[in-house]
């Protein structure tokens, strides 16, 4: 008797059970499992297996509740995550540095302050007190001397046209000399000084409500500079211009704007300016080299027009009369120039050697206030005469069609005062902060 051969099981149901009359009774399996294993024959018989019996690929499904896939599910459901994720750390944003809150009396940004405010950045305390009076309250610097070494020719020029109108006074004449010699010393007496600001300066004293402006802010320049304040006298100039001055020995002007419009540092960077002029000689040598040329420039001038009226006289005797004319002027010329040894021809190159040394005493005034603290404010201000400047070149502009108005190379060494870029160069060393 030959042993039933296995059949291959049927989905969905259990699969069949093998009758063996020697087996004993298993006991029921636990749910989940099949009801009862499948039958193995003994040692003594080993089942036969069909040829080319495929062992199927998928396993058995369990019978109790297989899983449920959807109908039209294209993918099965995802398989539950058996461990937690991970637990990151809050990402917190990134904090803004925290912004220091200005103090409540402290002007909004952006606010444009008034030159009397005291929060402006330019202000400065004039309250301090402090008086310190220096041993050299004046001093001939290089460039007053070499103002008046400039001046020399000029000086000779109008000795000898005092020389010639002594002429006429006989022996009085030589008193006439001697007192235009010593008529250099009005330049440092106060009733000719103030007559001198009036006249010729078009100055005037302050008001009481100007001078109790000026005079705090002068005190502080004096007294930084350890200079005795009450030398000096100060004048108002009415003008809307960004302006001052110094002239003859005590003189100290500003215009009415740079008074009122701009603020006590700056105002005391330009007082401090001025008082460079003064401390190094420079307005007292121009004042004087000025005076002392004046007979020559007279005579010139005179001269000038007398030659003028003779070439109109002589074109009514046609081109013989002025020829004559013409070559009578050579010959005096001539004349004078090697009877004074050629100093005459150095007249023609004075005024641009003036002209330098008057841009060279304008950097030194500015390094006078710098070194009393005031470079900030004195860079300030000379922004502030460039923008003007540039506002005078438009309007030149306009006035003249839309074509820029150029400087000539001649005209620019006339010019008394450097330009703007020089005068700042100057002032970086003193503007760059300090290393320790």
């Amino acid at each position: 008797m030959t042993a039933p051969q296995p059949s291959p099981p049927e989905y969905p149901g259990p699969p069949a059970q093998a009758a063996h009359p020697t087996a004993p009774q298993q006991p029921a399996p636990p749910p989940g499992h099949p009801q009862q294993p499948p039958a193995y024959p003994s040692a003594a018989q080993s089942p036969q297996y069909p040829q080319h019996q495929r062992i199927p690929q998928q396993p058995p499904a369990y019978p109790q509740q297989p899983p449920a896939y959807p109908q039209n599910a294209q993918q099965p459901p995802p398989c539950p995550q058996t461990t937690a994720p991970p637990v990151y750390p809050p990402q917190y944003p990134e904090t803004a540095p925290t912004a220091v809150a200005p103090p409540p009396d402290a002007p909004p940004a952006g606010a444009v302050l008034s030159p009397d405010d005291p929060e402006h950045p330019h202000h400065i305390s004039t309250e301090h007190g402090r008086v310190h009076i220096s041993r050299d309250q004046r001093r001939t610097d290089v460039t007053a001397v070499g103002n008046l070494l400039l001046h020399l020719p000029n000086f000779l020029c109008s000795l000898f046209v005092v020389g010639l109108v002594s002429l006429f006074f006989g022996g009085f004449g030589i008193v006439l000399v001697l007192a235009w010699l010593a008529s250099g010393a009005l330049v440092f007496h106060r009733p000719s000084e103030s007559a001198l600001a009036r006249r010729l300066l078009r100055l005037r004293y302050p008001t009481p409500q100007e001078r109790a402006k000026l005079e705090p802010v002068w005190r502080e320049v004096t007294a930084r500079a350890g200079i005795d304040g009450r030398t000096y006298e100060l004048w108002v100039e009415d003008s809307d211009s960004l302006n001052a001055v110094a002239a003859a020995g005590h003189i100290v002007g500003v215009t009415r704007f740079a008074m009122n419009q701009l603020p006590n540092g700056e105002l005391a960077a330009v007082m401090a300016h001025e008082l460079g002029h003064h401390v190094g000689g420079h307005a007292w040598s121009s004042l004087l080299g000025y005076w002392y040329a004046l007979p020559g420039r007279v005579a010139w001038r005179f001269l000038k027009a007398f030659s003028g009226v003779v070439f109109k006289v002589s074109r009514a005797f046609g081109c013989l009369g002025v020829a004559v004319v013409a070559v009578t002027i050579g010959c005096v010329a001539l004349a004078t120039i090697s009877t004074l040894y050629g100093l005459p021809l150095l007249i023609l190159g004075v005024p641009y050697a003036l002209a330098a040394v008057g841009r060279r005493a304008e950097l030194r005034a500015d390094e006078h206030a710098a070194a009393l603290g005031f470079a900030p404010m004195l860079a300030a201000v000379l922004d502030k005469l460039h923008q003007q400047e540039q506002r005078r070149t438009a309007e030149a502009t306009a006035q003249g069609g839309g074509a820029p108005a150029e400087e000539s190379a001649l005209s620019k060494l006339l010019s008394s005062h450097p330009d703007y870029h020089t005068r700042l160069h100057h002032l970086q060393p003193y503007l760059q902060p300090q290393r320790n």
